[in-house]
């Protein structure tokens, strides 16, 4: 019986329009330009259509902005399709030209010779979880801008805060007695006041909006045993598990530490051995949950109140391994420090490690059906 011809096809996706190239099976086989299509559902289902009477079809097109709408359309038709990380892609540092024709068909030639890296692509109800802790991530960013601003027009008007830390109850008051002896200034005042409490609200609201949904999500018993972390709370645990997915695609916690950019860059050659800063690839916002939570490891081990009242809850080997990862890190923590390692380097240290704590918690709990 004749084998069924695979071809590649390789997709540059933007806004208005798709370019796509076909790449024949074998490693000398043709590699064809099919032309522009619009980018709509009726003409990629077209476009599929046309191309599956050659033979079995194999898409692959970069992640980006357009999300994974078109990889759920080619699979929902029965056709192979992979996306792709932007970043991993092989380049040539000689190839000065770029076009949408020669994007399509280095990606089909890549991905028939397997040299594209793919995404995980994680189901409508993880994504939506992810697009939450994204918006929370944001309405935090709006609200330090909007506390920025309001310290800049105070301190151009000589005002300054200096009796204890901020956003206490009696800084508070201190910020309802402000008062100015020109009307504008006034206003302009109570507009900055405003659009603080306007974006504290904002994100207060978002994070009792994750916690409300995370019982109903797949992964919301890996969140709640995170939580027996110290450092790691309903937000942080949550924007983790939702920018890394399943952690059972990691055969080795190195695996994860190297995903989340939390491993050293090197540059070796010969008898010369070089290294340098983590790599910072991968998730940017599931490493940044892992350097806010690595800070918490400088005090010594013990175990607070609140996290008492939710380690009762979980299950003893996951308790166990929470416990340990305090023993080591706080014990690391210091070692460092008192090695004369600088903060940050400490930090991402103990980031790094905690990533493998976390990758063997995500051993001992599965994640529920979708």
């Amino acid at each position: 019986m004749q084998m069924q011809k695979v071809l590649y096809v390789g997709l540059d996706v933007h806004k208005v329009s798709i370019s796509a190239t076909v790449a024949e099976g074998d490693r000398d086989g043709e590699v064809n330009y099919v032309g522009a299509i619009p980018n709509t559902p009726l003409a990629v289902s077209k476009l599929a259509k046309g191309l599956a009477k050659r033979g079995r079809l194999e898409f692959c097109y970069e992640a980006g902005a357009f999300g994974y709408g078109l990889y759920r359309q080619l699979t929902s038709l029965g056709h192979g399709c992979a996306v792709v990380a932007t970043s991993m892609i092989p380049r040539k540092p000689g190839d000065r030209i770029k076009t949408d024709r020669r994007d399509s068909q280095r990606l089909a030639v890549l991905h028939r010779s397997g040299d594209l890296t793919r995404v995980w692509v994680p189901d409508e109800q993880h994504e939506a979880m992810r697009d939450l802790t994204r918006s929370r991530i944001d309405a935090v960013m709006h609200l330090m801008r909007a506390r920025q601003q309001l310290f800049a027009f105070l301190l151009r008007h000589g005002r300054s805060y200096a009796a204890g830390k901020h956003w206490t109850q009696r800084h508070r008051s201190w910020l309802a007695g402000q008062t100015f002896d020109q009307p504008t200034h006034q206003i302009v005042f109570q507009d900055y006041l405003e659009a603080v409490w306007s974006a504290q609200d904002r994100r207060d609201q978002l994070a009792g909006r994750i916690t409300a949904e995370i019982p109903q999500w797949s992964m919301g018993p890996l969140v709640e045993a995170l939580r027996a972390l110290r450092g790691l709370d309903y937000s942080s645990a949550s924007t983790f598990v939702a920018a890394i997915g399943d952690l059972g695609r990691f055969e080795n916690p190195r695996q994860l530490m190297a995903y989340v950019g939390l491993v050293p860059s090197e540059q070796s050659s010969g008898d010369r051995i070089r290294r340098g800063g983590i790599t910072k690839t991968g998730n940017g916002e599931a490493r940044r949950m892992l350097i806010e939570a690595a800070w918490s490891y400088r005090y010594p081990p013990r175990v607070a109140k609140e996290k008492a009242e939710i380690i009762v809850r979980l299950p003893k080997p996951v308790c166990d391994i929470a416990w340990k990862a305090q023993l080591r890190l706080c014990k690391r923590y210091r070692a460092l420090s008192a090695a004369g390692k600088r903060p940050t380097v400490v930090v991402a240290a103990i980031a790094r490690e905690l990533a493998g704590f976390i990758w063997a918690i995500g051993q001992e709990v599965m994640p529920a059906a979708p």
